[in-house]
């Protein structure tokens, strides 16, 4: 197995596995739904940087200086909107018949205004509503800021199947087995997504740094081998912009990425469509192991089957997973406003390996 992992100054060196290798992987961070309450349009950067290399190691990889390989996004915005509008056409003809109010707007007065009606109706939560509304200011000022010419359309076009999802989840909450499979049919999470993230990314100021190392990671995979890549986590929409910035080059990665995800992301009905679309392996996170205690027993049960069918998909051989040791995301500096990685003890890492 072989475990590509965070470089910063806050990491420690890697533990002594004999096929572990540190490799630097970060991202400029970014301000994403679902759980930010302010939205920006910003450069995001992919960046592998040259390995260093623990005791005896049979993954080579070029200590030469990458050249950063521009991802351009020139078609990508116009098709959102209609790929967003064919994935709930395809979604209409196939799934269980729920309130489909939201897919049926056709202006932001009709989207608020169908809010309202859902929340009076009594198939709302108000929280959930208020959540709604937040969600899709904050898309709409963010998406709006691109100056992409469509940008009503793609808002409009995204919202309205959000919406719908979070919906559909109120009335009919979906439950997240310990191993998740992404859903791909009736309805395409996965791209659906894809296709909300995508206009928040500034594609012609983002890069792939040293692209070879994913050519790599695929090769290993295809030989049977399992690569663990071990990363800081800076939003919940980390997932999407890996996928998004890798899904030209390396199509297969950017799809079957397993992501070790925690609890809230499985749980907060604004957050739930977008996991439903990623391979997931569930764990309650340590920070909030204790939050409820009379649960703790139940979260810590969760997570031993969790770790089971991790070590059965490594003993199975060519998974690709992405782990957050530090159990949360990254948080800004309370004296000086600045992000840096979250802090991720050794034991954490070591845990990995065990796998």
């Amino acid at each position: 197995m072989f475990i590509l992992s965070s470089s910063s100054s806050t990491l420690p060196s890697a533990p002594p596995f004999s096929s572990t290798t540190s490799i630097f992987l970060s991202f400029s961070r970014v301000s994403l739904p679902p759980s930010s309450s302010s939205l920006k349009l910003l450069p995001l950067s992919l960046q592998f940087g040259p390995p260093k290399l623990a005791s005896s190691c049979s993954l080579r990889f070029s200590a030469s200086r990458a050249m950063a390989e521009l991802i351009q996004d020139k078609e990508s915005a116009q098709s959102a909107a209609t790929a967003a509008a064919a994935s709930s056409g395809y979604e209409r003809r196939n799934e269980p018949a729920h309130s489909r109010k939201f897919l049926d707007v056709r202006s932001e007065e009709e989207l608020l205004s169908c809010i309202k009606k859902e929340t009076e109706a009594g198939k709302l939560p108000p929280n959930v509503a208020a959540g709604m509304e937040e969600l899709y200011q904050n898309y709409r000022n963010a998406v709006i800021e691109s100056g992409n010419p469509k940008a009503d359309e793609i808002v409009l076009s995204n919202m309205t199947v959000a919406l719908d999802r979070i919906l559909l989840d109120v009335e009919d909450p979906f439950v997240f087995s310990s191993h998740h499979k992404a859903i791909r049919e009736p309805f395409d999470y996965y791209i659906f997504g894809q296709n909300y993230i995508r206009p928040l990314i500034d594609f012609g100021n983002s890069f792939v740094g040293n692209l070879s190392l994913f050519k790599d990671i695929e090769e290993k995979l295809q030989q049977g081998h399992n690569v663990v890549l071990i990363s800081n986590h800076q939003t919940e929409a980390d997932p999407a912009i890996i996928s998004l910035l890798l899904e030209k080059t390396n199509p297969y990665i950017a799809e079957n990425t397993i992501f070790v995800a925690g609890d809230r992301v499985l749980a907060d009905p604004l957050c739930k469509p977008f996991s439903i679309g990623r391979n997931l392996i569930c764990v309650y996170s340590k920070k909030h192991m204790f939050d409820i205690p009379e649960l703790t027993e139940t979260k810590r049960k969760a997570n031993t089957r969790s770790l089971k069918e991790m070590a059965l998909l490594l003993r199975g051989g060519s998974q690709l997973i992405w782990i957050a040791p530090s159990g949360g995301r990254d948080r800004p500096d309370p004296s000086t406003g600045e992000w840096y990685p979250n802090i991720v003890v050794r034991t954490d890492i070591r845990g990995s390996g065990t796998l």
